[in-house]
C-alpha cells in the first residue's frame, strides 16, 4: 500500500525541474544579446558614419545619429581621384575567389591522402604544413618579391593569388584531414566493392560526407584572402591592381582623412562577407561542431 501511494504521489506531483532550464535559457539569451550588441556596436557606428558629412563626423561632442543624412557618400566615393575603387573591388573579388579555389583544389586531395595513407614521414609532413601557418607574408616579403620578379609576375593578380593560397593552404589541409579521418574506412570499401574507383569514391561518397568541413575551410580561407593587407601593399604597386584593403588607406592622410569615405568603403567591403555568412551559416556551424558529440 505504501509503495502504491509513493508511485501515485510521484505521478501527480507537479514537475518543477523544467523551470530551472527555462530560466537558464532566458539568462543565456540575455547574455547572448548583450554580447551581440557589444560586437555589433562598432559596425553600427561605421554604417552611421558612412551616412554623415566629414564635418559632422569630426564634430565635438560627437553625435551617433546623423543630423543630415548623406547617402550620396556611397555614390561619390567611386569617383574620388585618390583611387579607382571599381577596379579595387574587382581586384579583391578575383584574388579572393581564385585563391580560395586554388586552396580547395590542393587541400581536398592532400587532406584525403594524409587521412587514408600511412606513408613514411606522414607526421613530419603534417608538422611542416602546420609550421607554415606560423609564418606571415611580411616575414618572407623580400624573397617573395625577388621570386615574383624572376617569374615575371610581380604586381599582378597571379602573384597575390599564389601568396594568399600558400599562406592559407595549411589551415585547409589540416581541417580537411580531420574530417576525412573521421569517415569510417568501411564506407569507402563498400563503395569500392560496388565497382567505384578511388576517384569516384572520393567524389561521390567521401566529399558529400565532409561537405561541412569544405564549407568551413572555404569561408575561413575566403575571409582571410578578402582581408589580406600586408602582402598586397608590397606586391601590388599599381593602384588598379590593389584590393580594397589597400585602397582604403589612400583616404587616410597625414593631415586630413576623408572619414565619410573610409566608413562607406568599409561598409561596402564587409557586405559580401556578411551575405556569405548568412547563406552558409547552418553548414558552417555544423562544420565547427562536427565530432563534438558522440
Amino acid at each position: 500500500m505504501t509503495a502504491q501511494v509513493e508511485v501515485l504521489e510521484r505521478e501527480t506531483a507537479t514537475p518543477v525541474v523544467e523551470a530551472v532550464p527555462a530560466r537558464r535559457r532566458w539568462e543565456l539569451t540575455a547574455v547572448g544579446v548583450v554580447l551581440a550588441a557589444v560586437f555589433l556596436l562598432p559596425f553600427l557606428v561605421m554604417v552611421l558614419g558612412s551616412l554623415k558629412s566629414r564635418a559632422e563626423i569630426l564634430r565635438i561632442p560627437p553625435t551617433y545619429l546623423p543630423r543630415s543624412w548623406h547617402p550620396d557618400n556611397y555614390a561619390t566615393m567611386w569617383d574620388t581621384p585618390e583611387t579607382p575603387l571599381p577596379f579595387n573591388l574587382a581586384s579583391t573579388i578575383i584574388i579572393a575567389v581564385c585563391a580560395t579555389a586554388l586552396v580547395l583544389a590542393v587541400a581536398i586531395p592532400a587532406g584525403y591522402y594524409t587521412a587514408r595513407h600511412r606513408f613514411p614521414g606522414r607526421g613530419v609532413f603534417l608538422g611542416v604544413v602546420l609550421v607554415t601557418q606560423m609564418l606571415q607574408p611580411t616575414v618572407l616579403v623580400t624573397g617573395l618579391i625577388r621570386e615574383f620578379f624572376a617569374l615575371g609576375i610581380n604586381d599582378t593578380w597571379l602573384a597575390m593569388i599564389l601568396v594568399n593560397a600558400a599562406f592559407n593552404l595549411s589551415f585547409a589541409v589540416w581541417i580537411l584531414h580531420s574530417f576525412f579521418a573521421a569517415i569510417p574506412v568501411e564506407i569507402e570499401e563498400a563503395a569500392m566493392l560496388d565497382g567505384l574507383g578511388r576517384a569516384q569514391t572520393l567524389l561521390r561518397v567521401s566529399l558529400p560526407l565532409v561537405w561541412p568541413g569544405i564549407v568551413t575551410a572555404t569561408i575561413f580561407v575566403l575571409v582571410a584572402c578578402w582581408n589580406e593587407f600586408a602582402a598586397s601593399l608590397v606586391v601590388l604597386t599599381t593602384p588598379e591592381n590593389q584590393p580594397l584593403s589597400v585602397a582604403l588607406t589612400k583616404f587616410v592622410g597625414q593631415y586630413d582623412t576623408a572619414w565619410q569615405y573610409v566608413f562607406a568603403i568599409s561598409t561596402v567591403g564587409i557586405i559580401p562577407v556578411v551575405l556569405l555568412f548568412a547563406v552558409i551559416e547552418k553548414r558552417l556551424v555544423a562544420g565547427l561542431t562536427a565530432g563534438s558529440v558522440k
